[in-house]
């Protein structure tokens, strides 16, 4: 089988059929009253793995986290890490720790209180105390900012103690909650390298709770998409981007650009797909349908090209007029409406710095795409 995308590092234990996984949902349910927040979801994580929750707001993905950490109990099914059965055990019996989304810094503490604090909790003597909260100090960088509180940090440093409070009493399995939401974009993307540095060097189970497609498939071995409680589909960032299982899932995770239509034949690994416009699409992708199923052909905008002309060996070619432009620096996004009214969204790379008769408003254009631009789905 072909890879899709690149790979983070040689890391895979899902494909090894000897590999136990670390943590086990099993047939997991959480209901709040009559709401259903969890649905009977069955999950596997495995040690040392970068492992992301996805989902929009309200899917249940904080809820998962939070019966980990011992914080809520499963109305059914069970959650067992490395074999042990968590029901009953409370969070600070765990070998788990949670850095929330809010940081929960004590304001009145200063940075190396702030990640002493649960070592002092849990009675270690003092020396070892102060070797450890150098230790987490210089993990993070944060050793000039020791005598500073709260109030006198920035975000980005805020989050920095924060995560060095919860790796402080050294858990085997760190859960994020959102962790850089706080943070602008720039110093997110930057931390999010951070993240997948750190968490390599400590050899630790990280699981990330987050809304940020972009943050998910930067730092992650595996995602988990969520809707309503249930999970859509479990894969590396290539294959949830490249390979969706599902209509929602592509659409969740980046831009996509949809044509429904019917399965017209196949013919090897060449299937036939005509639309509601009656125009016929050759895709080589394997279709789980049989002729006259309506199936969507899925095609992501930097997969389609836009032209002044037809392209002369284009497997396939559509022509409309240039709708909307967007003019991003690195990639320019163009909206091209067809004859029929439907929008396709397609982008180009801004290689060069100039380009001569480039395309503008209300231009005539033809998009295409190659025969293995796209992915057939059936739902």
């Amino acid at each position: 089988m072909e890879s899709l995308g690149s790979t983070r590092r040689s890391f895979a234990p899902w494909t090894d059929p000897d590999a136990k996984p670390y943590i086990r949902f099993e047939n997991v349910t959480k209901r709040f009253g009559d709401a259903v927040a969890v649905d009977d979801l069955s999950l596997t994580i495995y040690e040392r793995e970068f492992f992301s929750l996805l989902g929009a707001s309200g899917c249940g993905k904080t809820t998962l986290l939070r019966m980990l950490g011992g914080f809520e109990q499963p109305t059914e099914g069970r959650i067992l890490l490395d074999g042990r059965d968590l029901r009953g055990v409370p969070p600070y019996r765990r070998p788990v720790n949670m850095m929330f989304q809010s940081y929960a810094l004590f304001p009145h503490m200063t940075v190396e209180a702030n990640i002493a604090f649960g070592l002092k909790q849990e009675g270690m003597p003092k020396p070892h105390i102060a070797e450890r909260v150098a230790q987490m100090l210089k993990l993070v960088k944060m050793e000039r900012f020791a005598r500073r509180k709260p109030h006198q940090l920035s975000g980005g440093q805020r989050q920095r103690v924060a995560l060095a409070r919860s790796l402080a009493k050294r858990p085997k399995v760190l859960l994020l909650d959102e962790p850089l939401g706080a943070l602008d974009k720039k110093l997110r993307e930057e931390t999010q390298f951070e993240l997948m540095d750190l968490q390599q060097d400590l050899g630790l189970t990280f699981i990330v709770v987050t809304h940020d497609q972009e943050e998910a498939m930067a730092m992650s071995d595996r995602i988990a998409v969520m809707d309503t409680g249930r999970i859509m589909q479990v894969a590396t960032p290539a294959e949830i981007y490249e390979a969706p299982a599902s209509r929602f899932v592509a659409d969740f995770v980046g831009s996509i650009n949809f044509f429904e239509g019917v399965l017209a034949g196949s013919a090897g690994t060449m299937t036939r797909i005509r639309d509601q416009s009656g125009v016929e699409f050759q895709i080589s992708d394997d279709a789980n349908a049989v002729t006259g199923d309506t199936v969507w052909l899925a095609i992501r905008p930097e997969k389609i090209s836009v032209t002044r002309e037809r392209p002369a060996e284009a497997d396939n070619a559509l022509d409309g007029e240039v709708w909307d432009i967007a003019y991003l620096g690195d990639v320019t996004v163009y909206n091209v409406k067809l004859d029929d009214g439907r929008i396709v969204k397609a982008s180009t790379m801004n290689s060069q710095r100039r380009v001569e008769d480039a395309l503008t408003w209300h231009d005539r254009a033809w998009i295409s795409f190659s025969a293995d631009a796209g992915v057939v789905l059936t739902g």
